[in-house]
């Protein structure tokens, strides 16, 4: 079941898709405010609430675990609590959210035998804790970028659309299960500010992908010295800047084949590639088939 929404009102305005398919319920919105504000939601679902903040910085309080996450820009979590009552106060005036809410027996049949950190968290739900699976959020790697892409942008219908969205949403799970392992490492970037600085970065990446600066140019633009840059992306993104841009630029070449008429040749240089066999050693390379392939096999 999908269900599309505009909702106006007092605050501005706020378009949404919702997809429900046995019980899992997925939803994406972009929010755009009139002016820095402040509002409240509730619901008593007994659900396992996977967040991801895609654009935007925003504090919200979580009245439940007596928390108030200061939050900016791609970042994710997921938490449970037996009613959830929340305030949000928007910094920016435009937000982008993803969110999945799994029945918590589901939940539970699924992670109970997982990872170390998603065995803890279910046990803590079978216990009655309300509880937050990492008290560092985790960033939007590419990988869980593309995965938002992918069903943001899905084109399959019916049954097939159900069996891509249940598989999206445990290779979510298991991503952000990853990821959280990553945080508990030493953290190399520590304030606030740098954390902005390298999330700055990666909006310039998306936003330049046909023509990118290089590191030099991204080091003055963003404010922060090579070093800091290159050391700091990889921490906070699990990535090299030169290995998201390369990635970012053939996961958008692998939807140019499916949703455009544009040519190899055309995506290839419109992308930034040297030649259009420069272009499809690297699809080939990452998606273990050709550009044609792709396109006659979305």
């Amino acid at each position: 079941m999908e269900e599309r929404k505009t909702i106006s009102n007092e605050y501005g305005s706020m378009t949404s898709v919702t997809w429900e398919c046995d019980g899992i319920v997925l939803g994406h919105g972009v929010q755009t405010f009139k002016e820095l504000t402040s509002f409240s939601g509730s619901s008593q679902k007994d659900v396992v609430r996977m967040h991801f903040g895609m654009k935007g910085n925003y504090a919200f309080t979580y009245k439940q675990l007596g928390q108030t996450y200061d939050l900016i820009g791609g970042h994710h979590n997921i938490m449970y609590s037996k009613d959830f009552d929340i305030t949000v106060f928007n910094k920016t005036l435009k937000l982008e959210t993803f969110g999945i809410q799994f029945p918590t027996q589901l939940f539970i049949q699924f992670t109970q035998n997982a990872s170390d950190s998603l065995k803890r968290f279910a046990a803590d739900i079978l216990a009655g804790k309300d509880v937050m699976l990492s008290s560092r959020w985790g960033a939007i790697d590419s990988p869980i970028q593309q995965v938002l892409q992918q069903i943001i942008h899905c084109k399959y219908n019916d049954d097939l659309k159900k069996l891509f969205l249940l598989s999206k949403s445990i290779e979510l799970l298991v991503l952000c299960a990853e990821a959280y392992e990553h945080t508990q490492q030493e953290q190399f970037v520590k304030n606030k500010a740098d954390k902005e600085k390298l999330i700055a970065v990666r909006d310039l990446i998306n936003e330049r992908v046909q023509d990118p600066p290089n590191l030099t140019q991204i080091a003055r633009i963003v404010g922060l010295n090579e070093y800091k840059l290159k050391r700091g992306f990889k921490e906070v993104f699990n990535n090299t800047v030169f290995g998201y841009l390369s990635e970012q630029r053939l996961h958008l070449a692998h939807r140019y084949l499916r949703d455009t008429r544009k040519t190899a040749a055309e995506i290839s240089y419109e992308l930034g590639y040297a030649t259009p066999q420069h272009f499809s050693n690297a699809f080939r390379k990452k998606f273990g088939i050709t550009p044609a392939t792709a396109r006659n096999n979305p």
